[in-house]
């Protein structure tokens, strides 16, 4: 317990005797006074509106580059900002070429099989998962600033489109309007990244915390691997819900008569050779590539397999036709007018954000890894731009893929050429391949798509989490819980609520602390922190750790007063020195507002009736600014506020100072 004694901080007697009377002289007029809180020179309205504004949306100063240069340059310097390609192309050489070729064949064979599995996913046919990793990439690698992100259909948007779009329209019944329906959803999806990106409100994704991000993420990954049961085993009729409930029950429900053994022979089998692959490449980095090409094996075997037995013909579903070609366009089958454009915008913008929030996320891993940087709103605009003319060339939503872009990553990359490489091999594969995956097994696409998502569940995280945060946790058990048990946009809900509630709390209920004085010194520190800091005698000192709002204001006085009545009991009790001052250190108060002025006044009034003076110590620029202008300052004096606690209690508890 912080002890309550006659004690302060100042410099050693010896240090001062060592000085010259001059500098004697110069510390014993600031011992006595102090140096004053300085007031910066007032802004007109304008420039704090113009300094604002940058702060919020212009916080990198990308303007910054064009200073000083001739108009040829910030030409040229624009168009690098919309186009990097134009700026790192310049430096490209066939050594880079020979490492994007090695990671872009890569990365196709392990996308090829998960397109044609997520676009079932989606309900979408299997061509337009190979559309999507087509036109999207070769528009990213000219627009986009990450070397290693790996673009096309990825788990969680697949799943979460293809419940959202089949709540609107059947995709067996009506797969035209489904289809139509998904490309509207994909071009609002893109306005609204561009959108974001454009006007510079790339913040408003962090508002997804990475607790609840990784919450939903293992959710939806569970949520993934039951829907992939259907395939798994062979069941023909099975529910449309994703609610773990609902897909146990149909599951249970089948096993009498739904299961098809050779079915689960083909999936169990593949996905034990998955599994096995992918650990032997987590656990010899050198080794990645098995767990890279695994998938295209997997898909070959077992395709060669059921052609060969004619497994088709005892129950195994196959995935038959894929439409041969390039992408068509799609333009006229967007739904700009009519009842479905509000729906196509409602599941697009929330397609796009969750899209925005994965692709961002991976793209800062992997530049971190690499020590560059990307920047944020161009990988908006980059985003948005692909799945805009992706909407217009029959591709659904698009973002970077983690598995993909690890794989890219191991396998040497350079640039965002290794898209261009992949996006070739997909297009050869559309114009001669794809006749060739009709007798694919609809259980070795399950099995492909359940061993990707296992690397979802990040369990380690979330055991951190749990000991750093436990409201965090709380987060993440939220949302998880909440895609598991009801369904994907409600887990997304519960993430966001979650996630905007901490932050309410944040702010409606900020830290305050009681401060003391580490002996021999002049630092005043949390007593709860400190266990060694001495309280002042007759003086309470409290710190406010949040700028004071309206949302906080009052929280904030009563806390204060709060603080003052437990050490007045224990003073009584103890009886120690009568209480006479009380400090506020607002050094963390970054600003305040009307509401918390008048909070401070009252305050003020509250400590008169108890003859105890109030102390302001070291107001920042904006705070000592608007108590200025509110005249607060005239209230309590201006010898009433200080640039330290330390020059404070020297002012006030002169005693205390002099027995050190």
């Amino acid at each position: 317990m912080p002890r309550a004694v006659s004690d302060g901080g100042e410099s050693h007697d010896g240090d001062i005797a060592s000085r010259t009377s001059s500098h004697r002289r110069m510390d014993s007029a600031q011992a006595q006074h102090g140096y004053k809180v300085g007031v910066p020179a007032k802004k007109n309205l304008f420039a704090e509106f113009s300094d604002a504004v940058k702060e919020t949306f212009f916080a990198d100063d990308p303007l910054r580059q064009y200073k000083d240069q001739p108009r040829s340059k910030k030409i040229l310097l624009g168009l690098q900002q919309v186009f990097p390609v134009l700026d790192w192309g310049r430096h490209y050489t066939l050594g880079k070429f020979k490492g994007d070729l090695i990671a872009g064949l890569t990365i196709a064979s392990l996308c090829i099989p998960q397109d044609i599995g997520y676009s079932k996913l989606a309900n979408l046919p299997p061509h337009v998962g190979l559309y999507s990793s087509f036109v999207p990439p070769l528009i990213y690698a000219v627009m986009g600033s990450s070397r290693d992100i790996a673009i096309g259909p990825v788990a969680v948007v697949s799943l979460l489109l293809g419940t959202l779009l089949q709540n609107e329209i059947d995709p067996k019944k009506h797969p035209q309007e489904y289809s139509r329906l998904a490309f509207t959803a994909t071009f609002f999806a893109g306005v609204t990244q561009a959108a974001l990106g454009f006007f510079r409100l790339g913040f408003i994704i962090e508002f997804l915390s990475h607790a609840a991000i990784v919450g939903f993420m293992a959710g939806a990954a569970i949520t993934i691997a039951l829907q992939q049961l259907k395939g798994f085993l062979g069941i023909a009729n099975f529910t449309k819900k994703t609610d773990i409930v609902s897909v146990m029950e149909s599951i249970w429900g089948s096993v009498r008569h739904g299961w098809n053994w050779q079915t689960i022979l083909i999936g169990a089998s593949f996905l034990a050779f998955l599994l096995i692959a992918k650990y032997i490449g987590k656990k010899n980095k050198k080794l990645f590539w098995v767990s890279a090409i695994a998938p295209l094996i997997s898909v070959i075997v077992s395709t060669f397999f059921v052609y060969i037995t004619r497994a088709d013909r005892k129950g195994v579903a196959i995935v038959k036709e894929i439409k041969r070609g390039i992408n068509p366009p799609s333009a006229g089958l967007i739904y700009f007018t009519g009842p479905y454009l509000m729906t196509g915008f409602r599941i697009g913008v929330v397609a796009g954000m969750i899209g925005l929030t994965e692709a961002i996320a991976i793209g800062r891993t992997f530049a971190a890894l690499k020590d560059y940087q990307i920047d944020g709103n161009k990988e908006m605009v980059a985003l948005g731009t692909m799945n805009i003319v992706g909407s217009l060339t029959s591709c659904y939503v698009a973002t970077g893929s983690f598995s993909r872009s690890a794989v890219n990553y191991m396998a040497g990359c350079k640039t965002a050429v290794s898209n261009v490489v992949m996006a070739i091999v997909v297009l050869l594969t559309l114009e001669l391949i794809t006749p060739l995956f009709k007798y694919t097994p609809n259980a070795i696409l399950s099995s492909i798509i359940i061993s990707a998502v296992i690397g979802l569940i990040d369990y380690e995280s979330a055991f951190l989490i749990w000991k750093v945060d436990k409201l965090d946790f709380l987060a993440c058990l939220g949302a998880f819980f909440g895609v598991v048990f009801a369904s994907v946009e409600y887990g997304l809900l519960i993430a966001v609520a979650i996630s905007i509630a901490k932050i309410l709390l944040q702010v409606t209920r900020p830290r305050t602390a009681l401060l003391g004085n580490l002996p021999r010194t002049t630092i005043y520190r949390n007593i709860e922190q400190y266990p060694d800091a001495i309280k002042v005698p007759g003086v309470v000192i409290v710190r406010v750790d949040s700028a004071i709002y309206f949302t906080n204001s009052n929280y904030v006085k009563e806390r204060i007063l709060r603080w003052l009545r437990d050490e007045e009991e224990q003073q009584q009790d103890e009886k120690l020195t009568k209480i006479e001052f009380l400090i506020v250190n607002l050094s963390p108060v970054i600003d305040i507002d009307t509401s918390g002025i008048h909070a401070l006044e009252e305050l003020f009034k509250a400590l008169e009736k108890r003859k105890i003076q109030l102390i302001l110590a070291n107001p920042g620029p904006a705070v000592i600014q608007k108590l200025r202008s509110a005249k607060f300052t005239e209230l309590i004096g201006e010898d009433k506020i200080f640039l330290t606690v330390s020059d404070a209690v020297k002012k006030f508890a002169p005693k205390v100072v002099n027995n050190v």
